[in-house]
């Protein structure tokens, strides 16, 4: 493991994403008492009720990166968090992962109902376009098509899929177990935190050749978190990890430590966030937020 990865200090910059943040959900949320009020108030819970704020911090650290002011960014960092909080939602469902924890408390179908979290799902992913459209002209249409290609069959919801079709088994087909695992993490995770440094970026005016560069930045630190996130589900306590701890094995989903073992997972999340550290070269001091940030989220334990 690289030096520059063995700080476990605090991430400023996540904690300025979280402050921002919040503002920018309250700005784009529907009162919660607005009509019909059982949707907004669901919408409300599903978004204001924690959460880590990684993807946010990411754009705004992007945005830094390039010389982006935090303004610039804000409809983006909304945007990104709006989204995942819906494929949060609906993945947390009966007919998905059947899930009842999500980030320490009920799951929203808990709470409300199945068909509230559906449409709750559904509207936020609308609000999430919404909020990409407050930016300016050039650069809204390039931050759509970035979360649309990073949301859409060929990112998240295909790799929500491909998890589904994989659980104890299923549709494999012949497959190599690996190679079906490393596409579900690339579109299930890496493709929307990609997509975050790219909207940073979008935000801040950076070039063709620092747009990439953070994309490859995100590519590495998306499946570095998932690989966490997969050694995580083995050992974390319900109260450290705010979701039910056991349930991928219980189910038989393929993770990094069912098809690679423990100490390759580990091998691996440390071998994709230096290679996250790589693409920050370029940025030089102006990416120790993203720097910091990453090593952070090496060493996790929620």
């Amino acid at each position: 493991m690289c030096a520059t990865m063995t700080t476990t200090a605090p991430s400023p910059l996540l904690d300025d994403a979280v402050r921002l943040c919040q503002q920018a959900l309250i700005d784009a949320l529907p009162d919660e008492d607005a009509h019909p009020q059982r949707l907004h108030a669901a919408m409300h819970y599903s978004l204001m009720g924690g959460g880590k704020r990684v993807r946010p911090a990411l754009v705004l650290g992007a945005c830094r990166a390039v010389g982006g002011a935090d303004e610039a960014c804000l409809p983006a960092m909304a945007a990104v968090e709006i989204l995942h909080t819906y494929t949060l939602v609906h993945d947390d469902l009966p007919a998905m992962d059947d899930d009842d924890l999500r980030r320490g408390r009920a799951t929203v179908h808990k709470v409300w109902d199945e068909a509230t979290a559906i449409l709750v799902g559904d509207a936020l992913n609308t609000l999430a376009f919404a909020c990409l459209a407050q930016l300016p002209a050039t650069q809204a249409k390039a931050a759509v098509a970035v979360l649309a290609s990073a949301a859409g069959s060929e990112g998240v919801i295909g790799g929500q899929q491909d998890d589904l079709d994989a659980e104890g088994g299923r549709g494999l087909a012949g497959e190599d177990p690996a190679q079906l695992l490393q596409r579900i993490h690339a579109r299930k995770t890496a493709a929307l935190i990609r997509a975050s440094c790219q909207l940073g970026a979008i935000c801040g005016q950076g070039d063709g050749q620092q747009q990439a560069a953070l994309a490859d930045f995100g590519f590495h630190i998306g499946l570095a978190f998932q690989i966490i996130d997969d050694l995580l589900d083995q050992s974390a306590a319900v109260q450290e990890l705010g979701k039910t701890p056991g349930k991928d094995a219980q189910v038989g989903k393929l993770t990094w430590v069912s098809v690679h073992g423990l100490e390759a997972a580990q091998r691996a999340a440390s071998a994709h966030t230096e290679a996250a550290e790589a693409a920050l070269a370029p940025f030089g001091a102006a990416a120790d937020g993203l720097r910091a940030l990453a090593a952070l989220l090496l060493r996790r334990n929620s």
